[in-house]
């Protein structure tokens, strides 16, 4: 037992021994070439994307982006709608619609790009420039309730179509009362940047 031990180890010497012996080559030093780095590498916003062809240096940090460096919007739309019914001869606003309006002036202020068009209408009681002029006092009477929530007057304008365009067609009171009218439509959209997500992001149910 012993002796097949001792040939083992003479066999291992034996192999080992261009290696042990390898010291006294010598060989000429050839430095580590340098990297030549011909672009430049800086990524301002740590997104991935190198200034040099980052078209959105800017992007939030943490943003899903695209090739280009860009965060990937994701587009949100609202709308918002006035409808306000007027007495006869009348642009007085029944305060039954003053919520109406005020909601109207919080979607406003939430959304500062979007900007509405306030639209007066009148029944075909009377002369069509008397309904003309009735149309646009009541856009104009809207339009001073939305400006009291301190809704900036270039974002509110108001047109008078008179009794050009019915909601009824009716000769009856009721078809007079839905068109003495004021409406309105409002789309609002907001732009959020898509987060990056990983394992450890957490999202909300």
């Amino acid at each position: 037992m012993k002796k097949r031990l001792l040939v083992t180890v003479s066999s291992l010497a034996l192999v080992m021994s261009p290696f042990v012996f390898a010291e006294e080559d010598e060989y000429e030093y050839i430095p580590t070439p340098t990297a030549n780095q011909i672009g430049d590498l800086t990524d301002d916003d740590r997104d991935g994307v190198v200034n040099a062809r980052d078209r959105c240096p800017f992007t939030p940090e943490g943003s899903l982006i695209t090739n280009d460096g860009c965060g990937e919007i994701l587009l949100e739309e609202e709308q918002r709608q006035l409808r306000i019914l007027f007495e006869n001869d009348s642009y007085q606003i029944s305060p039954i619609f003053t919520g109406q309006i005020q909601t109207m002036a919080d979607f406003l202020i939430k959304y500062q790009s979007a900007s509405i068009e306030i639209q007066g209408y009148a029944s075909r009681v009377g002369s069509h420039q008397y309904n003309l002029t009735l149309s646009k006092e009541r856009a104009d009477a809207v339009r001073d309730k939305l400006l009291s929530y301190q809704i900036s007057p270039d974002r509110v304008s108001i047109v008078g179509y008179g009794d050009t365009i019915l909601a009824a067609n009716g000769n009856d009171e009721l078809s007079h009362a839905l068109n003495r009218r004021v409406t309105a439509t409002v789309v609002g959209l907001s732009e959020e940047v898509v987060e990056e997500w990983n394992i450890f992001s957490i999202i909300e149910k």
